[in-house]
Parts: C-alpha cells; structure tokens; sequence
C-alpha cells in the first residue's frame, strides 16, 4: 500500500466539487440536480467507474469544463469518485445541497477554489482517496479588525443583510 498526492489541475479562481458515490446512475442524476438548482449553469462532470468497464463517464454543459474534470479524474483514479468543475460566477453554495441529496452520493471530500492535494492510498487493485489538503495553513486568528472585514465582506457580496 502507498499513499500519494494528486495535484488538482485548474485555472486560479474555478471551483469545484470532489466527492465519493456508489453507482454509474451517479452520472446523470448529479448533472439532473445541477441544472435543476441553477438553470443557465457551466459545469463539467466526470465519475470513475470501480466495476465492469472501469471508464471516467463524462457529462456537463461546457466542454473545456467537461474535460478538466475527465483529465483530473483520470489522474485521481479513484473508483466511485466524483468531480465537478463549476464555470466562472457559479459556485458550490449554491449547489452542495442538491448534490448531497442525491441517493448515490456518500461524500463529500472538499467544495472550493483553493489549491488543492488529494491524498490517494494505493493498493495492487486500485485507488481510494483518504482525503485532502485544501488551500493553507492558518496564519494565526482573526482580529477587532480582520472580524470587521468579514463581516462586511459578506454583506458586500450579497451574502448577508
């Protein structure tokens, strides 16, 4: 058994999803919950397969998103992973929720834009992913000041009243 890092592959500021499910029905069911929760969405989706032909299926509504996430997927190689690759001015909040609800959907490992590691365990039959390291380290804590920036960020982004 050895343990790896993956590196995400993706421009700066694009979010995505990384997550675990159970079944080839995953495909069409998390692309049926995005386009329901967010009419108008850019995204890209790919699945690893862990049984029968063992294939990344692919599916979404931009192809350069499409295939960011097929190539991430492919070097991830986990089975029964999923990941989502969101296009500019969508972002996780909006959708985690319905991408949670969905029935095949066990997990998920990480929604953001930072950089990111995925810490893979590899075994002679395949890979499974143990986790991940999502943007860095905290610097220290926030302060009168850094609270204040918040919370006025928030609301400056619409976020909060």
């Amino acid at each position: 058994m050895e343990i790896k890092t993956v590196k995400i592959e993706k421009p700066e500021m694009t979010n995505f999803i990384l997550g675990q499910s159970h079944f080839i029905k995953t495909v069409e069911d998390i692309h049926e919950a995005l386009i329901t929760s967010v009419p108008g969405i850019k995204f890209g989706l790919a699945f690893s397969e862990a049984s029968g032909k063992c294939l990344v299926r692919t599916t979404g509504t931009d192809e350069e998103l499409i295939k960011m996430a097929e190539k991430n997927s492919l070097a991830i190689g986990a089975g029964h992973s999923f990941i989502i690759f969101l296009g500019d001015g969508f972002f996780p909040i909006n959708i985690l929720n319905d991408i949670k609800k969905v029935p095949e959907v066990c997990r998920i490992f990480c929604a953001t834009a930072n950089p990111t590691d995925v810490l893979i365990v590899e075994k002679e039959n395949g890979r499974g992913i143990i986790g991940v390291i999502d943007g860095f380290s905290p610097k220290g804590a926030e302060g009168d000041d850094d609270k204040k920036w918040r919370k006025d960020f928030l609301r400056q982004i619409g976020y909060k009243l």
